[in-house]
């Protein structure tokens, strides 16, 4: 019997990794389940993750209230296939061979519920896009 192939791991990267990182690694998780790895850090993690990002999340049946923000590794980039930078700038460290992409999304920092929607289900969209490129079907 062969081994099974490794599954697809992706990093969501933000400077605080306490709003859309945090999103698309929820998303992610959940349409993706157990056929793709999700990971999210920032450069300068905050101390909680933004409690409209929560509560937006929490709208979709999606509970991120345990999360808690993490700091960027070499060792996580270098774990993961695909890097998705969300207006973090240099504080990504590249390296050659992985997938790299730059999603352009307003930051929730700051913002209440009804703005954070919004850049809720265009994370949404993205990730299922994202999915389908890496020939994942998401989950209903």
């Amino acid at each position: 019997m062969s081994a099974p192939a490794a599954v697809p791991s992706v990093l969501f990267v933000c400077v605080h990794n306490a709003g859309r990182s945090q999103m698309a690694a929820a998303f992610l998780s959940h349409l993706g389940g157990e056929r793709v790895e999700a990971r999210s850090a920032g450069s300068a993690p905050a101390d909680t993750v933004n409690p409209a990002v929560v509560e937006a999340m929490r709208e979709v049946g999606i509970d991120i209230s345990a999360e808690t923000p993490k700091v960027l590794t070499i060792e996580a980039v270098q774990a993961s296939d695909v890097v998705i930078t969300m207006g973090c700038g240099d504080a990504c460290p590249y390296f050659p061979g992985k997938r790299y992409l730059d999603w352009k999304l307003d930051d929730p920092a700051g913002q209440g519920v009804d703005a954070v929607r919004p850049i809720r289900d265009q994370i949404e969209q993205r990730i299922r896009h994202l999915l389908a490129e890496l020939g994942i079907e998401a989950a209903a």
